[in-house]
């Protein structure tokens, strides 16, 4: 059994196919195939609050390449989900309706709130230690989703119109900003000390230029000399020096900022990167959708 997840993002947009795997009385997946294809549809809805004919038409194909693909790899069942990007531009249903036609590729835009919940749908919690407090930080292109776990349960989850592509553009507002500060300082004051976990594209790609073993976290030093050291480098020099793909290299200084920023105002020392995003939390929805029934 084969399910597939789509996330259509501001920055790309995302294909994960997944083998389900049953074993007695757990049911787990293993990712099969995942791609992802750098669109870029923020710089549309960020800047014009409207996706040109040119992104709207890439999205199609994407969505029909991706269609395709479900068909050959006999996917049995799939979500796909839009976020930050299709959420704020004029012509989202319009888009949606057309992938519904050409695609048959059913599209759901979703709120922040959402998109939250079904990143911890992956259910991390699991994984934690009770006994410990912990801010789980996933930054995307438009937006930044935050949630304060203590014994083992959600306090406080909350998203934010703070992303990569959003800064780049120059779309970030100071009241945002000032908005997140506050719900880290009011959902924290009561935890001694508090452990992060980032999970997006950037925050895998950071820990990997850090070099630290799987399962050993970041620390909030490393990640600021991390970004010292990127932040040295010229655009062209961190895709010609350091090798960073084209769509990479420019959004991973926002994303460090966000992060540090966050890990600053939250006094955390080290964080967690368990390399998990929306579409592992989409194919976890399908596996707890299908398996309750």
């Amino acid at each position: 059994m084969r399910y597939a997840a789509i996330d259509i993002g501001s920055n790309a947009v995302r294909l994960l196919i997944a083998d389900i795997i049953e074993n007695e009385q757990t049911i787990s997946f293993k990712k099969n195939t995942l791609i992802r294809v750098p669109l870029r549809l923020g710089d549309d809805a960020f800047l014009d609050q409207f996706i040109s004919v040119k992104k709207a038409n890439e999205l199609v194909k994407t969505m029909q390449a991706f269609r395709n693909l479900m068909d050959v790899y006999k996917v049995t069942d799939y979500l796909a989900y839009a976020t930050s990007a299709m959420r704020e531009t004029k012509n989202g249903p319009q888009i949606v309706e057309r992938i519904k036609s050409e695609t048959q590729i059913d599209l759901e835009i979703i709120n922040g709130q959402k998109e939250a919940n079904i990143i911890y749908s992956s259910h991390i919690e699991q994984t934690l230690d009770k006994n410990k407090n912990y801010l789980y930080i996933d930054v995307g292109g438009g937006s930044t989703e935050l949630s304060i776990f203590s014994e083992n349960k959600i306090v406080a989850s909350r998203s934010f119109n703070i992303g990569t592509i959003r800064i780049l553009d120059n779309q970030d507002k100071e009241e945002t900003w000032n908005e997140m500060h506050d719900f880290i300082k009011e959902h924290t004051r009561n935890y001694k000390s508090i452990i992060g976990i980032g999970t997006g594209g950037n925050i895998n790609k950071l820990f990997k230029l850090s070099e630290e073993k799987d399962n050993v976290p970041l620390t909030f030093t490393k990640l600021k000399a991390l970004y010292n050291y990127l932040d040295s480098f010229s655009l062209k020099d961190r895709i010609n020096v350091l090798g960073l793909n084209h769509d990479r290299a420019d959004v991973i200084i926002p994303a460090c900022e966000i992060y540090i920023t966050l890990m600053k105002w939250a006094a955390i020392k080290t964080m967690y990167v368990p390399k998990i995003g929306l579409v592992d939390g989409i194919i976890q929805t399908l596996i707890d959708k299908n398996f309750k029934q």
